[in-house]
């Protein structure tokens, strides 16, 4: 009974370790997530009292799918956010390949040597960027979009490189090696069986890379000279002149980009827990 009793009493003393999380998810998440919504469905006006009142509306919707100028910010979010993920993992791919392979790399020293930007502030990175692009003559003035992929690229191939390197790690070697060992040339081992191993890896470097890209502004705003508005940049726009409900309608967009990769990481995260698995 003694011990019966104990158990219940701890496991009721770690249900209350609980509350300091779900106190912060209300506050910090939830209700922010709330007033976003709110909104991003609402209109103030001025009613015959000349009082400001606020009444349900889509017209923060209809500004923005009707007005050219958004929807222009937002393709040219997901092109330079498409672009940026692009090569950074044809980048990424190959040094994580080079990193994992143990009679390179044995004590993970070249991976640290790698990810040590991230450890610097990323302004800092973006202001020497620009500086030594401005020096072999590529500026937000004459090449803003060039200037601003390369800053995006620089920025974020860490955050490729990691999620590939401890996939890579990962790999089921004796595959590999059955693979050569029945005549695969190393471009059919790499397409059709080292590829096909890596892809929760390669899923979860682009969803990293991806929506921090379309979210990002100071990179843009810094790199371009201005030059280049990103749906990052709208939304903070919006909110600087007090445009609250078209601006929290972008962020709502925004938020639903998110969901959709987190669903898509979640999917892929349960199949690479079940290849783990299986192997």
């Amino acid at each position: 009974m003694k011990s019966n009793k104990a158990k219940r009493f701890f496991t009721l003393q770690r249900k209350y370790l609980c509350i300091p999380y779900f106190i912060f998810l209300i506050l910090f998440i939830i209700v922010p997530i709330l007033i976003i919504v709110f909104y991003a469905f609402t209109y103030d006006y001025v009613d015959a009292t000349n009082v400001t009142r606020i009444k349900l509306s889509g017209e923060a919707f209809l500004n923005f799918f009707t007005d050219p100028s958004k929807l222009n910010v937002l393709l040219v979010s997901l092109f330079i956010a498409l672009i940026t993920t692009l090569i950074c993992l044809l980048i990424g791919f190959p040094l994580a390949f080079f990193l994992a392979d143990k009679k390179v790399n044995k004590n993970a020293v070249l991976v640290t040597l790698f990810i040590a930007p991230m450890w610097i502030n990323f302004v800092l990175r973006t202001g020497a960027t620009r500086d030594l692009l401005t020096w072999f003559g590529i500026n937000g003035g004459t090449h803003p979009y060039l200037a601003t992929i390369i800053g995006m690229v620089q920025n974020y191939l860490p955050f490729v490189i990691l999620p590939l390197y401890t996939t890579m790690t990962k790999l089921d070697q004796s595959q590999i090696e059955a693979a050569r060992d029945l005549g695969a040339n190393p471009a059919q081992v790499m397409f059709k069986n080292i590829i096909p191993q890596a892809v929760p890896g390669i899923v979860s470097a682009c969803l990293m890379t991806f929506m921090p890209t379309m979210s990002s502004y100071v990179i843009s705003d810094t790199l371009s000279e201005g030059k280049i508005v990103l749906i990052g940049n709208y939304i903070e726009l919006e909110f600087v002149n007090k445009a609250w409900h078209d601006g929290s309608f972008m962020a709502l967009i925004m938020l639903l980009f998110i969901g959709i990769t987190m669903f898509i990481s979640q999917k892929f995260s349960g199949d690479e827990k079940e290849r783990g698995g299986k192997w």
